[in-house]
């Protein structure tokens, strides 16, 4: 027994191709979006600049001093975020972070010169280091050498 559809080859085609697109559009497929943790893009980005060398008022990749290299790195990375010029002003940003609740991106601040007074600032990266400039240009740094736990006067987030 022979059996023929009276529906042309063409005609099935198109109703194939139709009955997918429909079912792309209207189905159920998943709204798959990634999301930036703009903490872990900053200190990414901080890591970048390993190398670059220090440079009292430095503000730009030719040479960064503490602040000028905090401030660089959040306008140029995701953040896209302006922080004012000096470590002082940076500490009066932002929420206060225990140091054992640090994330990617918090900025960490020390008192290297007067004592009790914020001097210095890094971007925490992780595993108790972060990303500063020091007078051999920008380093990642341990928090617990003995020169930097003594001096450590706090975190900051300002990254939301």
């Amino acid at each position: 027994m022979n059996m023929s559809l009276p529906v042309s080859r063409w005609s099935l085609s198109l109703l194939a191709s139709l009955a997918i697109a429909v079912a792309f559009i209207f189905g159920t497929a998943s709204n798959a979006s990634a999301s930036i943790n703009y903490g872990e893009e900053a200190a990414e980005t901080a890591k970048l600049y390993v190398g670059t060398p220090y440079k009292y008022g430095g503000t730009t990749p030719k040479a960064f001093d503490a602040s000028g290299f905090t401030q660089y790195v959040y306008k140029h990375a995701a953040t896209k975020l302006s922080l004012p010029r000096t470590s002082g002003s940076q500490f009066n940003l932002g929420k206060a972070v225990k140091q054992s609740e640090l994330k990617q991106g918090d900025l960490v601040f020390y008192a290297t010169g007067a004592k009790g007074k914020v001097s210095y600032v890094g971007i925490y990266h992780s595993n108790g280091k972060f990303i500063g400039t020091t007078s051999k240009g920008v380093s990642v740094i341990k928090m617990s050498d003995n020169y930097w736990k003594t001096k450590y006067m706090g975190a900051k987030r300002v990254i939301k």
